[in-house]
């Protein structure tokens, strides 16, 4: 398919359901007060009538901030999804040595895994992300792995598997035209263009060389005067889903975001408590409720002030009988355990919905040392939640680090063998040497373990050649390597 006609409805407008929703997870995950308070300013009430927090629009009065106090828990939430997954970076493997030792320079010199773990952070909280291969001679002599966010595209999907997609991002904008430039991604080939037009229309197309930031791309197009050929007849974007299915639109390709449980009613409550808590810290403040005839009086027209933190008075003038002298002390009573029952209950009604273990945000952490076995055990539901996120980042990830190494030899030259890479997920939670080391040693008193096997568990993410060259020196360091006769040829 083509590029956008000019002067057609953008976005487009089968994607307004999407957007919205994604607009009201991206306030959330933001933590941006102004973004929460325009997503709500038009649904102020829930449908059971109770008001919501950020639906309350606030006039803005001299002198006074607005005492709305928001969480982030939802930016935790995609926080913690993001570590759960990359805080370990995986290792990419394929047969051939030089490829392998190019994909390692690739992934080295790229930052990779900060990629992913920023992907999967966006992922996690906006229901998915876009994984896109690209390149500029000019700038380095390498493809480079980048990501686009989903409010930013426009996919075409064939039986769950994206075909093709659209990326836009505006260049410019006064307020009455936007410059937007949209990229293309097909089977083979990658389309540009410009076009000028207004927020919600897509306008006219224009030469690329009218921005800067694109116009080097008109001396790389083809004779068709919009597409670059890459040489490959292969996708060079492809999607993940942070989880599935969605459930708000059952059979849609796009992924469910975590806030989605929903936790949004949770998560204005949390903030709710919270602003509560601050506002009896704040009303809980000592006051002084003192009679007129105390304030010192500053001259005609200068008004009067008592100072209530002068620590010497001179004698006032006082009635013997007047108990107290008229000073009154207010200060309120601060519910804190009410409130930190409540924020607590929300905290963990919303990450438990979300997929996750209290004990993953800190809750219920005794501070004293467990085990690797431990961790996990008290942390089941986060690693199940995260088994589920590597399945579905595995197939699009493997397919664009192939993609990178098919550009890598067809765009500069590199004498490589593509190929698939396998992918393993870096461990979140590392078994303790000294435990390792004593569970060893009582499967070698059984007689129950190989040196094969111990190697394994120490070293999980070594390669077949790297664990048989590692047990071929601890045998022979130990004296066990005993020549096979048959090999030696002892016997004739």
């Amino acid at each position: 398919m083509p590029l956008p006609d000019a002067n057609v409805p953008w976005p487009p407008p089968h994607l307004a359901a999407t957007l919205a929703e994604i607009r009201v997870d991206d306030a959330w995950y933001s933590g941006d007060p102004a973004k929460l308070t325009a997503v709500y300013g038009n649904s102020p009430t829930r449908k059971d009538g109770t008001s919501r927090l950020w639906g309350r629009r606030r006039t803005p009065t001299p002198g006074k901030r607005d005492a709305r106090l928001h969480i982030p828990l939802a930016g935790d939430i995609a926080t913690a999804s993001a570590d759960l997954l990359f805080s370990e970076p995986p290792t990419f493997t394929v047969p051939d040595r030089p490829t392998q030792d190019r994909l390692d320079e690739l992934t080295d010199a790229d930052g990779i895994a900060n990629t992913l773990l920023e992907s999967a952070e966006v992922a996690a909280a906006l229901g998915g992300v876009y994984l896109r291969i690209t390149w500029d001679h000019s700038l380095v002599d390498r493809p480079l792995l980048t990501t686009v966010h989903p409010d930013s595209a426009v996919p075409e999907f064939s039986f769950g598997i994206l075909r093709a997609v659209t990326f836009w991002h505006e260049l410019a904008s006064d307020g009455a035209t936007v410059l937007r430039h949209l990229e293309r991604h097909e089977r083979g080939r990658i389309l540009h263009a410009l076009y000028q037009g207004t927020t919600d229309n897509l306008g006219r197309r224009v030469p690329l060389t009218e921005h800067f930031a694109v116009a080097p791309l008109a001396e790389a197009l083809g004779p068709d005067g919009e597409s670059i050929e890459t040489g490959i007849d292969r996708l060079t974007a492809a999607y993940v889903r942070n989880i599935g299915p969605n459930r708000k639109h059952r059979g849609s390709d796009f992924g469910r975001s975590d806030y989605a449980a929903p936790l949004y009613d949770v998560l204005d409550a949390l903030d709710t408590t919270w602003t509560s808590w601050i506002r009896d810290i704040r009303l809980a403040r000592a006051r002084l409720i003192i009679p007129d005839a105390y304030l010192r009086d500053h001259g005609p027209g200068r008004g009067a002030s008592f100072d209530d933190d002068r620590e010497i008075w001179q004698l006032l003038n006082i009635p013997p009988t007047e108990q107290g002298g008229g000073i009154t002390l207010s200060q309120f009573a601060i519910r804190v355990d009410e409130h930190e029952r409540t924020s607590e209950a929300a905290t963990r009604q919303a990450v438990r919905s979300a997929g996750y273990s209290a004990q993953t945000f800190g809750i219920d952490d005794q501070g004293a040392a467990i085990t690797a076995t431990e961790v996990k055990a008290q942390q089941r539901r986060s690693m199940t939640t995260r088994g589920k996120k590597v399945r579905y980042y595995s197939p699009p990830l493997g397919e664009m680090l192939h993609v990178m190494l098919l550009l890598d030899r067809r765009m500069f030259g590199r004498a490589i063998v593509p190929a698939r890479p396998r992918i393993d997920f870096g461990s979140t939670v590392r078994e303790d040497p000294a435990a390792l080391a004593q569970t060893l040693s009582l499967f070698q008193q059984a007689q129950a373990v190989s040196v094969d096997t111990k190697v394994r568990m120490i070293h999980p993410e070594w390669d077949e050649a790297a664990v048989q060259a590692e047990v071929g020196r601890i045998l022979t360091e130990t004296g066990q390597a005993v020549p096979d006769p048959m090999q030696a040829g002892a016997l004739v």
